[in-house]
């Protein structure tokens, strides 16, 4: 039976490039659409021909993300998604197509065509719901336009999600409580709530470097992660991952796919792969610059830069840093059948016991999970935890 594969387009490109993104986006005064939905059209199609060898691949989701792909022509979104349902196969007509959009002026005009082209669900970049916060953070849009862009998406894709910012520099839980109340009751079925954290190379990085921003103290960000879990369950949307919030039934099956550990394939500048092809786990990554990676796919067929055979504890190591952000945790079951190794060959014996008895994880030899505790402490225990 084929492997089930989730699909990633990448689109680098961005209005402006935000003071603490470490994402591969760059800005261009101008873009060539052309060449560029050439290029992603050439790359899908040759990787499938790849992947199809034994059968067409059942694909579970496409998820356009970036940079930020809302920038794309709509006939490009079109021609991809129809591309990819002539070299897939897929399940069902319910087949889950996510475009990343900002909701600038730009790109609220392009929802309807976005629609049309075959998009279901857009997950929108607002960020914040104050004004001086989207300055901060470097944003081209204002509150305004970020609940225009809501109101309208509403009324065109049956399934919607979007992005804020939290534990942002002065931040108190008053604020925050204040606005995310906002934000929830403007909220569908999905929200992504994310933790500002301060990531290498990017201006953020620089500031805090020099004191000219500083971020929560640990103690407040605990408090602060605590109360976005208690405000989005009053709304009824459940922290099925880390920093992901939904109603039952409304969780991103994209993104579950990774947190699952099964095949994706990602395509376009800098997107990565996890790829089983003849019995064995490939990690790939595409060239990072757009346009070197464009060229590389007009020579060869394919921006990739490197691939990797990766051992069983490297599937291991990543199937576990990944389980373990979901609330559900990871299945014992499915787990060593994905991998063929115990789950508890590839932990830390005597961390795992000190988890256990504080606390921290639960394992109840089906499922091995953190708990509310635990994931508030999620990367220290990760860091010890896994081999």
């Amino acid at each position: 039976m084929s492997q089930s594969l989730a699909l990633y387009i990448h689109w680098p490109f961005c209005l402006a490039k935000c003071p603490y993104c470490d994402f591969n986006s760059h800005v261009r005064e101008k873009i060539d659409q052309k060449r560029f939905a050439h290029a992603l059209l050439r790359e899908l199609t040759q990787e499938a021909e790849r992947l199809n060898k034994d059968g067409k691949r059942v694909l579970g989701s496409i998820f356009f993300g970036g940079g930020t792909p809302s920038l794309m022509e709509p006939q490009t979104v079109a021609s991809l998604i129809d591309t990819a349902r002539q070299v897939f196969s897929f399940e069902n007509d319910q087949l889950e197509i996510t475009l990343e959009a900002n909701p600038t002026s730009v790109e609220i005009e392009k929802f309807k065509e976005f629609r049309q082209a075959g998009i279901n669900r857009v997950s929108l970049g607002i960020q914040s719901l104050r004004e001086e916060a989207l300055q901060a953070l470097g944003r081209q849009h204002s509150v305004k336009q970020a609940r225009e862009a809501l109101e309208l998406a509403r009324k065109l894709f049956p399934r919607i999600s979007f992005d804020l910012i939290y534990a942002r520099p002065h931040q108190t839980l008053t604020d925050w409580r204040s606005e995310l109340r906002e934000a929830l009751d403007m909220a569908a079925d999905h929200l992504s709530l994310y933790q500002l954290t301060i990531e290498p190379g990017t201006n953020y990085e620089a500031l805090y470097r020099q004191g000219k921003i500083t971020l929560p103290s640990d103690e407040l960000a605990a408090d602060l992660y605590k109360l976005t879990e208690e405000e989005a369950a009053s709304f009824g949307l459940y922290a099925y991952e880390v920093s992901n919030y939904a109603k039952i039934g409304s969780e991103s099956r994209h993104n579950l796919a990774y947190w699952h550990y099964k095949n994706y394939l990602g395509i376009g500048p800098g997107a990565h792969s996890r790829l089983t092809l003849n019995h064995q786990h490939y990690a790939t990554r595409r060239h990072r610059a757009p346009e070197p990676w464009a060229a590389l796919v007009e020579q060869k067929g394919t921006g990739t830069k490197e691939e990797l055979l990766l051992s069983i504890q490297d599937q291991a190591r990543e199937a576990l840093l990944m389980g373990l952000r979901l609330k559900e945790g990871i299945s014992v079951s499915r787990f060593e059948q994905q991998i063929g190794k115990k789950l508890t060959d590839c932990l830390d014996a005597s961390t795992l016991q000190a988890c256990l008895e504080e606390n921290y994880l639960i394992f109840d030899q089906k499922h091995l999970r953190t708990t509310a505790e635990g994931r508030l402490r999620l990367e220290l225990i990760l860091a010890r935890l896994v081999l």
